[in-house]
């Protein structure tokens, strides 16, 4: 059922008015939040600096990457409000850097395929898995291993989120989403190991204006939709060649 803050009208269904209201009631210090995107696509933009705007703190933030000094999650860095990432990359952000160095902030390291699979297993109900990567390296030091069929594997738990923070191009009001190509990446996953989902949308639309064949998650995972029609949308690096003349 979907939580509704105190003196919204419950009619209004799954759709906030903005990121603010969207967070307003849940976001709370010491929580664990997974974050959709790929470097900076299909990161859910609004919703982030949202966050970063109640100043909750201590937070573990699961998320592919760290954003990019100044946007995205790096945002969250800046001001201090996360105490532990955990990640498979995390290059490209200077004060991640200094953080970790210093001892400021804790890193949990995740093969990116491991960490996709984590996240899968957390909204799948299933508890841990066996994989083959990283058996041999530190990623396997502390867990337990296993040898099926002469292979060796290690044991990985799965990611549970208190909120998960999503970005999609479409939803209805029922909160069926529709991402775009390469910006879909670990939203759903992310969207589906949060206990509450908030997505942020590019376009609104009536229950049945998506096609059932077109719809990528379904409502049931999502809890909070925040529509953002004109997302900022950063290149994370961006290359040009020299004007021929």
């Amino acid at each position: 059922m979907t939580q509704t803050t105190p003196g919204r009208d419950a009619r209004a269904g799954k759709v906030f008015p903005d990121a603010a209201t969207a967070l307003a009631d849940i976001a709370a210090d010491g929580q664990t939040l997974a974050v959709g995107g790929f470097g900076l696509c299909g990161i859910p933009e609004v919703l982030i600096s949202a966050l970063r705007e109640t100043g909750v703190k201590d937070l573990t933030v699961i998320s592919n990457n760290a954003g990019v000094d100044g946007f995205g999650l790096g945002q969250l860095l800046a001001t201090r409000q996360i105490k532990k990432m955990i990640s498979s990359y995390v290059g490209e952000n200077k004060e991640f850097e200094r953080q970790y160095l210093a001892g400021e902030l804790e890193l949990e390291f995740n093969p990116q395929g491991t960490l996709a699979e984590r996240l899968r297993a957390g909204g799948a109900g299933i508890p841990a898995f066996f994989t083959a990567t990283g058996y041999g390296t530190v990623i396997a030091e502390g867990k337990e291993t296993r040898e099926f069929d002469g292979k060796h594997y290690v044991l990985e738990t799965a990611l549970h989120a208190d909120i998960a923070l999503v970005k999609a191009w479409k939803a209805d009001t029922a909160g069926n989403l529709v991402f775009r190509m390469t910006a879909r990446n670990f939203n759903p996953a992310c969207a589906m190991a949060g206990k509450t989902c908030v997505v942020e949308v590019e376009e609104i639309v009536e229950v049945g204006e998506i096609a059932p064949d077109q719809v990528h998650l379904p409502g049931i995972y999502v809890d909070r939709i925040v529509l953002n029609a004109k997302p900022e949308k950063r290149i994370e690096q961006r290359t040009v060649r020299e004007e021929s003349k």
